[in-house]
């Protein structure tokens, strides 16, 4: 073992040892004491009374037990005094903690006479969450409690331990919240700024997903306990950014929904997606006379509008939403199926709950809500990712499409030169020919049987020159000179017949099944013309048993013409050289045939297609326009 590795291992070994010496550990003192108190007494408030006369007070003390619902508000009566005997535990720093306490003013009183809590409220969040240090000699606490809405109480169990330990209770109380807000409101604002950069993206949809991302983070915070807890100073401000996110949450939401999947049956989203425009104007109103005019912002009126009424709009929503988007997605439509998936976890936890709220108990707290929130939020970037991708896979798409009109423009406008080069070449070229043509033949007249073979070898590459001139002639100038109705049967068996003892002699043959009745416009000449050297280059392509197939039918409003062989067929390379000028396969070809080819069927309104393997063969697709019968 080397000395670096004894000097790790000695100074792992001093590690543990200091560890284990640790006088926490060493002592091993028992867990701090804490317990849970369920049981109190209330006495309802009908006129202000002193701490005083209620410390005196020994009749009119109803017990309360936590476990059970909190007791009703009588008619008429707006406060309550709760007392709370307190047992005698071993303890440091004896603190209470209390969860869930109902009020809009607390104050909490010792029983030597010291006021050891007061808070007071303007705004509507009626609970309260509050950690109490107390001195050890107190054994009892009177708590006076006022509402301004009817509910009164303590709901949960009083933790009663040392400072320490229910100190680190009473910090977790509602950091999820605050963590899930903030991370929401940060993945907002980078979106914020991408939309600001970033070019090509559909700005509407990614607002509007922006806005609702925010929005929701923005609920998230406030209505955290936490914020409640550690900042109640600014609780007036936290609930007056609840309402203002509600308002924007729901008209964007919609806005989003709509973006993605229409605006549903009779435009249904789109007047609803108005009427919240409407509502949210109605209750930014009412929200800046009550909050910033009269600062009453709990007024009945305005508790009306923004719980009773809002919760049942809340709930059209969910539920419309819902309803047109599963029936979306039972059309497999992917985006509405995650926007099902998400929304559904969503508003089946917020308004279960809210229903449970509304109708089953005021005393209940919202929490579901957040999960689906999460899973709703993750389903809307989905869904926005997924469009985005889909519209940078068309820019792909569209940029394939540009890039082969651009080398279709440069081939045609390639094409248009070398027709007007060819037509002027050929026209001056083929005079000459024929007169040269004469001379010779009147040569071969009177020549002997030795000249008379050079003789004919001349004559027949002049042919051979005068082929390629008429070539030229036909792709510079490939207009029909007589269209008339084609019957495509007849004119393949024509073809046929020509071609079959030139097949015959390659050691390959012909098929040929071309359904009657198929009729198409054009010029018969130049309709053989292209097919046949079509066909003669399949012939030239045969390697042992050839075959050619040559099929013919109706699909639609168009004319089908097949041709499939199995010769030695093209690679990719070779495929998208054809129809090149003068690009061939063939040692003593020009590539003028198939150019040719291309041009006649061009004319005659008729598209080609090639599709080929090395080794298999080639499958040349034509379609014309149908003749009606």
């Amino acid at each position: 073992m080397s000395v670096r590795r004894y000097i790790t291992v000695f100074f792992l070994f001093l590690m543990l040892f200091g560890w284990l010496m640790d006088p926490a550990i060493a002592q091993a003192e028992p867990e701090p004491q804490s317990i849970k108190l369920y049981e109190w007494e209330m006495q309802w408030e009908t006129s202000p009374r002193m701490w005083e006369d209620i410390a005196s007070t020994r009749e009119g003390w109803e017990k309360v037990d936590s476990r059970k619902s909190i007791p009703k508000l009588p008619e008429g009566v707006k406060s309550a005094w709760i007392r709370i005997r307190l047992p005698e535990l071993d303890l440091n720093y004896t603190t209470l903690y209390f969860k869930k306490l109902y009020a809009n003013a607390v104050e909490i009183w010792g029983d030597d006479g010291r006021r050891l809590f007061h808070d007071e409220r303007n705004y509507f969040y009626d609970v309260y969450h509050i950690l109490l240090p107390l001195d050890p000699n107190c054994r009892t606490v009177y708590i006076h409690m006022t509402a301004s809405i009817d509910r009164i109480g303590i709901q949960l169990p009083v933790v009663m331990g040392e400072y320490q330990q229910v100190q680190a209770e009473y910090a977790k109380e509602g950091i999820l919240e605050i963590v899930l807000g903030s991370a929401m409101i940060l993945i907002a604002l980078i979106m914020l700024l991408c939309a600001i950069f970033l070019r090509g993206i559909e700005l509407p949809s990614w607002l509007s997903l922006t806005l609702v991302i925010f929005s929701l983070g923005v609920i998230s915070i406030t209505y955290s306990k936490f914020t409640y807890m550690f900042f109640d100073n600014f609780g007036h401000i936290s609930v007056m950014l609840f309402d203002l996110a509600m308002m924007l949450l729901f008209p964007c939401l919609t806005y989003f929904f709509m973006r993605f999947l229409g605006n549903g049956p009779y435009k249904i989203i789109w007047k609803f997606f108005i009427f919240q425009v409407v509502f949210s104007g109605v209750w930014l109103l009412l929200f800046l006379y009550f909050f910033i005019i009269i600062e009453e912002p709990a007024h009945p009126l305005y508790t009306l509008f923004s719980f009773e009424v809002f919760s049942v709009y809340m709930i059209i929503q969910f539920t419309l939403l819902i309803m047109f988007s599963i029936s979306r997605a039972i059309r497999k439509n992917k985006d509405a199926i995650l926007f099902a998936v998400g929304f559904s976890l969503f508003s089946i936890m917020t308004v279960a709950e809210v229903i449970w709220y509304i109708f089953v108990s005021r005393d209940y707290e919202l929490y579901l809500w957040k999960w689906g929130l999460l899973s709703f939020v993750i389903c809307l970037i989905l869904i926005l990712g997924r469009k985005i991708a889909e519209n940078h896979r068309r820019v792909i798409s569209y940029a394939k499409e540009l890039e082969l009109f651009n080398g279709k423009l440069q081939q045609s406008e390639k094409m248009e030169i070398l027709s007007e080069l060819a037509a002027s070449v050929a026209h001056e070229v083929r005079n000459p020919l024929q007169v040269t043509r004469g001379f010779l033949q009147l040569l071969g007249g009177k020549s002997g049987t030795k000249e008379q073979k050079y003789l004919n070898l001349a004559l027949t590459e002049l042919d051979r020159a005068s082929e390629i001139i008429t070539d030229f002639l036909t792709f510079a100038k490939p207009e029909l000179d007589e269209i008339q109705v084609l019957d495509v049967a007849d004119e393949l068996r024509h073809i046929e017949g020509i071609l079959m003892p030139m097949a015959t002699m390659h050691g390959g043959a012909i098929e040929l099944d071309a359904n009657p009745d198929l009729r198409i416009q054009g010029n018969s000449s130049k309709f053989k013309q292209a097919f046949i050297n079509m066909i003669k280059n399949s012939i030239e392509a045969f390697t042992q048993k050839g075959l050619i197939r040559i099929e013919a039918y109706e699909r639609g409003s168009q004319v089908i013409i097949r041709i499939e062989d199995n010769g030695i067929g093209m690679d990719e390379e070779e495929l998208k050289r054809l129809g090149e000028p003068y690009f061939s396969n063939k040692t003593k070809g020009t590539g003028l045939g198939l150019m040719v080819t291309f041009r006649i069927i061009e004319v005659m309104q008729g598209k080609l297609h090639v599709a080929s393997e090395k080794g298999v063969g080639t499958v040349i697709t034509i379609s014309f326009p149908a003749i009606p019968k």
